[in-house]
Parts: C-alpha cells; structure tokens; sequence
C-alpha cells in the first residue's frame, strides 16, 4: 500500500526485533510497548499472546491510536466490557483480525448469501482442527536437559475448557447470517483420552443459537493425534447448500435448487464453477497480494483496516462482532462445566455496561 508506512516494530526480545526490523526496512524499534505508543503513529497492529490483548489494545486506543487486533479479542467477559467501553469513549478504530473471514471461497459463499441464492439459511458448521500441543512447551536452551518450559498457550489455550479459541470457526458462519446475533452457547466435551496434561478435552462441540431460533455448531479439537483441517465450514439454507473439503482430493462443492436437479437425485457441483460471485478484488488478485497470506485474504484484511482508519467505511470485524464471537469461548466453558447448560450471551451493541446486562437479565 504505498500512502502506508510501517513505522515501528516492538518485542521483548530486542536481538529479534532488531533484526526484523532491518530485514523489513523498518526505521524504528521499541522493547517497551508504552514507549511506541507515545511516537508518532496513527494505528498498532497487535499480535502478542492472547492474555494481552485487552490491555494492549485499551492501552494504545486511549493513547490516540486504531487497532488492528489479533484474535481472539480477549480472555475474560470483564475484558470484553472494557473494550467496548473503551472503543465508544475514544471514538477510535478497533477491528479484529479474524483473517478466516477473508478466506477466499468464505468470501464467495458470502456473496451469493447476499445475492440470495441459498434462500433463508438457517444452519452452519464450523471446525478448527488443529493439534497444537507442540507449542504448549518451549525447550530450555539454556539447560537442555531439564524439561520444558510451559508457554502462554499451556495456560490460555490448552489450559481452558471448551471452545476456547471459536473466532476461526464461528466468524465466516456469522458474517453468512447476515446480521443474527447468538442469544444462547451450549457446549459438550469428549473427556480426556489423548493427553491429560491439558485441561482442553480432546474435542469440545459448541451449538450456538441465535436469536432467530437458527443454529450453528462448533467443533474445536487442539489435542486429537490427526491431520489438521483448520477450515472446514457448512451452509444450509432453503434453496442450496455448501461444504468444504474434508482432504484427501476432496474440492469445495455446493447444490443449490436454481441447478434444476430432480427432488430425489441433488447431485454436488464444484463451488469453482461459481467464481463469478468472488468480490472484484479476489478476482484482481496480484501474487504480491496472494503472498501476504491465506490466498490473499491478509492483504485485504489489512486494506479494510486501513480505509475504515481512513474514514471510508466502518471496520467489518467490529468491536461489538469481536466481544460476540470471542465470548463464545467464556461461554462454553461456563457451559461445559455445567453438564451443557445453555449459557445467555450478552448484546454488547445494545448494552450501554455489564451493570444494565446484569439488570436486565
């Protein structure tokens, strides 16, 4: 984006950040994140360990900055309350990072919803299968035969209950209900057959209900020895359907009623015969822009970020999306701790502060 400049980069690590700093031509560095946000710059991108973000992000939005958040957007249900408290005092900019939305065919399937052509959807699935318990431990260098040394992720991944990481999952199925909100989480767990130094259990599904009485159902499993599929989704509607690949050949297909087929004999198509429904700009998509990641979705994320900073539009992933989704994570626990007792979500856009949520329920 050339009216855009990469000011400055901050980590703990200063031999790091040095060196990423001079292979990215970046002028300045900073181990002090306070320190970076008293120089001259518009907006932070945060991409530090969850348990950070909250504070990280409050700190620089009351310091006159936008905010380009990493998910998910917090840790607790009283961080989500400060963060939209804090976003409608200052007036800044605050999106979430959720780059799965921006997945290429997840952006196709959103297209042909708004043009109607899966009729009134009503049913979506998401999974993130992912074994993450290699990154749980980090090997001492210092003394390599002493045993490992638990990262973040033992604690606020691999160390919670439930579907502790929904927004990859849950946020391209929301962005297809077109504006639904989830009234209530309900969540169920497998137990622990794989590695029981993690309170995650091997598999946790969450259903989501939403305030329209539709559903959407979440898989999460971070533990299972298996190959990942990180990107699954469903769509169910009155007048089509969609699935993504399962592996091993399998391509991303859809049937939708307008194909004519008989009632009784609804056959799969490739969803590549519907590339015509891609916005413009994946369409135009440059191998510059594809390398940024994610088939060029990370591009356009932060090009989103970028015109809605300068006034152009509203962020997509807004605050109020980024507490919705991330509270999906604090509910489940909840949830799943309770024998899958269904758990209200709050409606943080309508909401002026937890205190009036709690009256009113």
């Amino acid at each position: 984006m050339p009216d855009i400049e990469v000011a400055a980069l901050c980590d703990l690590d200063e031999a790091y950040v040095t060196e990423a700093a001079a292979a990215n031509g970046i002028p300045h560095t900073y181990r002090v994140f306070e320190d970076m946000l008293d120089a001259d710059i518009d907006a932070v991108v945060i991409s530090t360990p969850m348990q950070l973000h909250v504070p990280q992000a409050i700190m620089a939005l009351q310091a006159g900055k936008h905010v380009l958040s990493e998910v998910t957007a917090g840790v607790t249900m009283d961080e989500l309350w400060w963060l939209k408290e804090t976003v409608e005092s200052t007036g800044k900019v605050y999106m979430m990072a959720e780059n799965y939305c921006y997945i290429p065919q997840n952006q196709l399937i959103l297209n042909m919803v708004k043009q109607g052509l899966f009729g009134n959807v009503y049913f979506g699935e998401g999974e993130y299968l992912h074994d993450v318990r290699s990154l749980a431990y980090r090997l001492n260098r210092q003394s390599p035969g002493e045993a490992s040394k638990p990262t973040w992720r033992s604690y606020w991944q691999l160390g919670k209950r439930g579907a502790f990481y929904p927004t990859h999952s849950l946020g391209p199925v929301m962005q297809w209900f077109q504006g639904d909100r989830i009234r209530s989480v309900s969540c169920f767990g497998t137990g622990w057959h794989t590695d029981e130094r993690f309170r995650q259990e091997d598999t946790s599904i969450t259903m989501c209900q939403m305030e329209s009485g539709k559903l959407i159902k979440l898989r999460i499993d971070c533990i299972s020895k298996r190959p990942h599929n990180m990107n699954y989704y469903t769509l169910q509607g009155t007048k089509g359907s969609y699935e993504a690949p399962r592996g091993l050949g399998d391509t991303h297909k859809i049937w939708l009623d307008s194909m004519g087929d008989q009632e009784d004999r609804a056959a799969w198509r490739p969803l590549s015969d519907y590339d015509m429904y891609l916005p413009d700009r994946y369409k135009e998509v440059t191998e510059e822009q594809k390398a940024a990641g994610h088939w060029g979705g990370d591009y356009f994320i932060v090009e989103d970020f970028v015109s809605a900073v300068k006034g152009l539009h509203s962020p997509p992933i807004d605050v109020y999306d980024a507490c919705e989704w991330t509270a999906v994570a604090m509910l489940s626990e909840l949830s799943v701790m309770n024998g899958g007792r269904a758990m209200e979500m709050p409606d943080f856009r309508k909401s002026t502060s937890y205190a009036e949520q709690i009256i009113k329920l």
